[in-house]
């Protein structure tokens, strides 16, 4: 999907590289944990062999009081060299880079930024600031593994990882000492393996030979007519046609999925896809680029307000006002376009009659829209603070529709 929840058209390509700037040229693989996390380090950098090409960077919750002793305990557990990030440093491969206590660290330009604590005792998210960097940054280089930890940092860092290409793991919840984070994640959709840490291990050191991490791009693995056959299968299992999107984007897409399953050949890709019917959905649901947010682009809900709202309330009624977001994603939209007219409205609200409908073509996206549960962060507008205690009940007072469209 491009930026309002549509089919990206032809002409664009939301998983292009950023520019010029200067990225490493191998993968990246940031992994953040919290409570529990040294138990999961051990399984993890106990499984992981010494060479594998890929750079690593650590990032863990730690004490504001105490000094962090995480570099040494890793060394204890990896014949890789521990280094404490500093800022302005490069990253090396086979190397695992650990953020110092009191700082959060994110990849800029290529190199490794230290950032300061902020003061503030709220909520912190290093790891969704290391992982929305690595998305931006690496692209298709990125991985991000969320391990055991309570809360939910790493999920909307994983969400931009995999929305820029990039590969996602998460720690079973069984196998985690604390499983908040990685449960959170896993919720959202964001994931795309789930695996035991010493499982993401062996899985990091398969991914590391392929292609689609070591190649500038995944233009040039898939050639010929197999991306016809493969999109001919995607509309037969999804029922959506996907010939009109950007080829480049297409391949790269393709490309990852490939990776994932380690497969080298797109040819025995596409056997896949016909032996597996649930891998042609998944690769559409890869496709569908889900961008959103509440109260995104707030110059339009001013302009629903001052312009849009009161024109419509002008006009004499004989049914229910009704809207419609096309392209709904994960309903942030739908919501904040209630809470918005609501807002105008104010004490009236209950003398108009209003419903909102909401569209998608993913069956996982409806999914997270229609339970109506976002994380914390994404609740600081001001608008959100004032009113999302509820506009549930209100909206449901006046009616809401999600659904998927066929």
């Amino acid at each position: 999907m491009g930026e309002d929840g549509t089919l990206a058209p032809a002409g664009g390509d939301a998983s292009a590289p950023p520019g010029d700037q200067e990225t490493p040229g191998f993968a990246v693989v940031g992994i953040g944990a919290s409570a529990g996390g040294l138990e999961a380090f051990r399984a993890l950098f106990s499984a992981l062999p010494a060479e594998t090409g890929m750079a690593f960077i650590v990032v863990q919750h730690l004490s504001r009081e105490h000094p962090s002793i995480l570099a040494q305990a890793l060394q204890r557990l990896t014949t890789m060299p521990v280094i404490e990030v500093e800022d302005g440093g490069r990253l090396s491969p086979d190397h695992v880079h650990v953020m110092p206590a009191n700082t959060e660290v994110i990849v800029r330009d290529g190199l490794l930024r230290l950032l300061p604590r902020p003061a503030s005792s709220g909520v912190r998210l290093p790891i969704d600031g290391l992982f929305q960097s690595l998305g931006e940054e690496l692209r298709s280089r990125a991985i991000g593994v969320v391990l055991s930890g309570t809360g939910e940092d790493g999920t909307a860092g994983l969400k931009d990882i995999k929305a820029g290409g990039g590969i996602t793991f998460a720690q079973s919840p069984a196998s985690a000492q604390f499983s908040g984070m990685p449960a959170s994640a896993i919720a959202a959709g964001v994931v795309d393996r789930v695996l035991a840490p010493d499982l993401i291990a062996r899985e990091l050191a398969q991914l590391s030979r392929h292609p689609y991490l070591t190649e500038r791009t995944g233009d040039e693995q898939p050639v010929g007519d197999h991306p016809v056959r493969i999109l001919a299968l995607i509309r037969r299992q999804s029922g959506v046609d996907f010939s009109m999107y950007r080829p480049s984007t297409i391949r790269r897409r393709i490309a990852r999925r490939m990776a994932l399953h380690r497969i080298g050949s797109i040819g025995d890709y596409g056997d896949l896809l016909e032996r597996e019917p649930g891998e042609a959905k998944a690769l559409s649901e890869d496709l569908l680029i889900h961008v959103t947010g509440f109260f995104r682009d707030p110059e339009v809900f001013e302009a629903l307000k001052r312009r849009v709202f009161p024109a419509l309330l002008a006009r004499p009624r004989e049914a229910p006002l009704r809207f419609w977001v096309p392209g709904c994603s994960s309903g942030e939209e739908v919501y904040s376009l209630a809470m918005s007219f609501l807002d105008h409205l104010g004490d009236v609200s209950q003398e108009v009659e209003f419903q909102i409908f909401g569209s998608d073509l993913s069956d996982k996206a409806i999914e997270r829209a229609r339970a109506a549960v976002f994380r914390t962060d994404q609740q600081e507008d001001r608008l959100l603070r004032d009113h999302a205690t509820g506009v549930a009940r209100r909206v449901a007072d006046h009616g809401t529709d999600l659904g998927t469209l066929g």
